[in-house]
């Protein structure tokens, strides 16, 4: 009796995410799932009985489980434009989001205020406070690929305190893990922070330690992520102080986007390697991801002392509009910034106002030229005008130091980018081209080209050993039952077509990507389906 499948993949090599070496096999899916693998070498005949409603012939082309993006910021970006072309294209089927302390929700008080502008500009209608009503409302949107999120510190913090320079009362503290077992309970899978911006820069490590330490009993798969408090200066302090947060409250911890940042931070990489593997040697659970450029990409005013942004962004601006502390803050900005060349290296990628347009895709030293400024009088006149709603691109990484990183047998790639697509809402500015070529680029320049490892190797870095760390059971593998989650590609041609000065170009050499056993991508082009399935881990 011939078997009912909806989909076959035949002729294909298949690298199934283990790290195995690959083999040739026909794929049969039923559903959701994958029902059948047969390698070619079993049987001459294969698949070719089998009846099934749909067909690819991946001759001389890879099949792989879908890439799962470990840093990714698409929390209110996904409800404005759930077709997510950047991503699906090349060939992610899972993120992860509610990186660097922000996530969808809890949203309470000041947290909430806070995104007002953000979902605003994006045309949102719908507002919520729980993960559980945020979930509802994306399962109304339909999603393109699936989606995981961690809670964000951030949320949790301003929900309770605001962005007040201080630390947690007892009370405050208690009612903080209560908002993070919460959101846990409604389906996150751990912690994150961002320990650069407020309101988690005001944090110290115990709040930290404690807010981990009452979750690890009920949930061993919870993780806790970080945008470290430091990535350059002070580098090595802030590795130290994720490993000790792992060692104390007995929970996985992962490094986003581990770099080493300024020209004079890169010798810095050899000692930070070695605390992470002496670490993971006494049996810290410690991971990392990286993506694979030397831009990072943020708010352009993170460029200020930590100071400047207490009490939120209506404080801050007060404090830029008052000329004794605009000279306060030039006395008090590293004498890196009174170089000229420093500011070629600043790119604002993107801003709030039409008649500003011009400066996207601009460097900051030639927008102070034609200000006719100093390059720290621009910046606060740019902060202002634009009510600090300003992207900002920073080439401040070593390719070297990078390969280093993504080498690592612990390490992951992680977009570090939100969703976009070539029209419609987020289709704004000149943003980092990380969010339409990430896993391409890695796959295609530092694999293939490069040969940093075997493809094997590779498809494992961003398949199985993301399920595995991060506890996403059935994906990441091309197993019988696992879901039906795969890219097919070219190894010959994949590669990354975006770049600075046009993000928004599509990769080469991916053909089929297949979410939940449905075909999002089909023939290089976007089918529309919306097959994506919120992941709620601990439910």
């Amino acid at each position: 009796m011939a078997v009912k499948l909806d989909l076959v993949i035949k002729n294909g090599i298949v690298f199934d995410g283990t790290s195995g070496e690959p083999f040739q096999a026909d794929i049969g899916i039923a559903g959701d799932k994958i029902a059948v693998i047969k390698k070619r070498s079993a049987i001459s005949n294969q698949l070719s009985a089998i009846r099934a409603a749909k067909t690819i012939d991946a001759k001389r082309m890879a099949v792989s489980p879908g890439f799962i993006d470990t840093h990714a910021h698409s929390d209110f970006t996904l409800l404005a434009d759930p077709r997510a072309e950047g991503k699906i294209l090349q060939g992610v089927t899972t993120e992860i989001n509610g990186n660097c302390g922000l996530s969808a929700a809890p949203l309470y008080g000041e947290a909430s205020e806070r995104r007002e502008d953000d979902l605003r500009e994006l045309g949102i209608k719908e507002r919520w406070r729980t993960l559980r009503e945020y979930f509802s409302i994306l399962k109304k949107t339909g999603i393109v690929m699936n989606f995981v999120t961690l809670a964000g510190h951030g949320n949790i913090r301003a929900s309770v305190i605001g962005y007040k320079d201080k630390l947690p009362s007892k009370n405050e503290l208690k009612k903080m893990q209560g908002l993070l077992r919460d959101t846990i309970e409604e389906g996150a899978i751990g912690l994150s922070t961002g320990l650069i911006y407020p309101p988690g820069i005001y944090s110290d490590t115990d709040e930290l330690v404690e807010l981990c330490s009452g979750i690890r009993t009920p949930h061993s798969a919870f993780i806790y992520t970080s945008h470290m408090r430091s990535e350059g200066n002070k580098l090595i302090e802030a590795i130290k102080e994720i490993i000790s947060i792992g060692k104390e409250a007995k929970i996985k911890v992962h490094v986003s986007h581990i770099k080493t940042a300024g020209r004079e931070n890169w010798h810095k990489i050899s000692e930070a390697i070695s605390l992470i593997e002496s670490a993971r040697k006494k049996g810290v659970r410690i991971t990392c991801d990286r993506y694979p450029y030397t831009a990072a990409s943020t708010d352009l005013d993170t460029m200020l002392p930590q100071w400047t942004y207490e009490g939120g962004a209506e404080e801050e601006l007060k404090r830029l509009k008052n000329q004794e502390v605009r000279e306060r803050i030039k006395s008090e900005m590293p004498q890196k910034f009174r170089d000229n060349n420093l500011w070629k290296e600043v790119r604002v990628s993107e801003v709030n106002r039409e008649e500003s347009k011009w400066m996207e895709g601009k460097t900051m030293s030639y927008i102070s030229k034609k200000l006719g400024k100093e390059p720290m009088d621009a910046l606060f006149k740019v902060l202002i005008e634009e009510k600090l709603r300003v992207g900002a691109i920073f080439f401040s990484m070593n390719e070297d130091n990078l390969k280093r990183f993504l080498s690592l047998p612990y390490a992951m790639v992680g977009s570090d980018a939100s969703v976009r697509s070539f029209s419609g809402p987020t289709r704004t500015g000149k943003p980092h081209p990380r969010a339409f070529g990430s896993f391409p680029r890695f796959l295609g320049r530092y694999v293939r080209d490069e040969k940093l490892m075997s493809m094997s190797e590779a498809v494992h870095k961003i398949t199985m050993l993301p399920s595995k760390t991060f506890g996403i059971k059935g994906r990441g593998v091309i197993k019988n039952g696992a879901f039906a989650d795969i890219v097919i590609f070219d190894p010959k041609k994949i590669i990354d077509k975006a770049t600075f000065d046009r993000p928004f170009l599509k990769p080469a050499g991916i053909y089929y990507v297949i979410v939940n056993g449905a075909p999002a991508v089909w023939e290089g082009k976007f089918t529309g389906q919306m097959a994506g399935k919120i992941l709620q881990l601990f439910i």
